[in-house]
């Protein structure tokens, strides 16, 4: 009997072997095809963008571009207003992810201290702005009487404050940041403010580098909060006027018979993929430079001790 152990165990360990080989592989064919479903979208878009607006509508567009044109691009670049835009939104989403950063981690870093008076009563303040809030008009009424309409502030300083992004700050920093070293900080004379700046943020480039993709993306794609609290065009960021000029070429293509109206549909189905590549493409290519910390942030974050 013993000598036959040897090769039962052999052709376990072969049969373990090809069932682990057939499971890899169902699971490469799964993230291969979610893989395809999440990036051909994308890839459609591009290629529209450069394709004759009837081949797209007549599916003749599939993977490659049919009728290679840049009028939509062209048409787009004709309006000064876009780098006017573009400028606008640089500023916003580097000034707001700055000022977001600085309230939001030092919010979540405070109410992960045990020791703080009304920890929980705070924590319970946040989350109920999660449920419910004041409504637009209250909101409205509130950022006029602050002088803060029109204001280039009105873009990064009321909404500043996320009250998601300070909840897995707040888990990042009380699963990760060992109370050992506040004790051994208070030992060698540090202060709160001294620990928070030299220790804790050092320590948390993870959650940090995630937070600001997840703010700076808030900001680049808001129009809403422009569309509400600006009224001077020169402060629109890039998605209001490409809403905007999208919009008008739209009801221009609307107007009249004949060829003139022909021309004018076609251009602005041309803008209607340009637009999207123009305004996500600047934002998208930040990911990769955050892509080493986002999972580690994400998945430190979420787990409660």
């Amino acid at each position: 009997m013993s000598e036959l152990e040897p090769v039962i165990q052999q052709r376990r360990s072969i049969r373990n072997r090809s069932s682990d080989w057939v499971m890899e592989f169902g699971v490469y064919i799964v993230a291969v095809l979610f893989l395809v479903m999440l990036i051909y979208p994308l890839y459609f878009i591009v290629i529209a963008s450069f394709s004759d607006p009837s081949a797209v509508a007549n599916g003749r567009v599939w993977f490659f571009p049919s009728g290679f044109t840049l009028d939509g691009y062209k048409e787009l670049l004709k309006h000064d207003n876009i780098w006017i835009g573009y400028r606008n939104t640089i500023l916003y989403t580097v000034v707001g992810t700055a000022i977001g950063l600085v309230v939001n981690v030092s919010a979540a870093y405070a109410l992960s201290r045990r020791d703080l008076v009304g920890r929980k009563f705070l924590s319970l303040f946040f989350i109920f702005t999660m449920f419910f809030n004041g409504g637009l008009i209250p909101t409205f009424l509130t950022i006029r009487d602050f002088h803060l309409y029109d204001t280039f502030l009105v873009m990064v300083l009321p909404f500043s404050v996320v009250v998601f992004n300070i909840i897995v700050a707040r888990t990042f920093f009380q699963s990760s940041i060992p109370g050992d070293l506040w004790e051994a900080a208070q030992i060698d004379g540090c202060g709160n403010l001294r620990y928070f700046t030299l220790v804790v943020l050092p320590l948390s480039k993870a959650i940090i580098a995630v937070l600001a993709l997840w703010i700076a993306v808030g900001y680049w794609n808001s129009f809403f909060n422009a569309l509400i609290y600006l009224k001077n065009p020169n402060l629109y960021p890039l998605q209001l006027i490409l809403r905007n000029i999208l919009i008008t070429n739209q009801m221009q293509s609307g107007i009249g018979t004949g060829e003139a109206a022909q021309i004018a549909l076609r251009l602005a189905s041309m803008m209607r993929y340009s637009v999207i590549i123009v305004a996500t493409v600047p934002i998208m290519c930040i990911y990769p430079f955050v892509q080493k910390y986002f999972n580690q942030g994400v998945m430190i974050g979420a787990v409660k001790e």
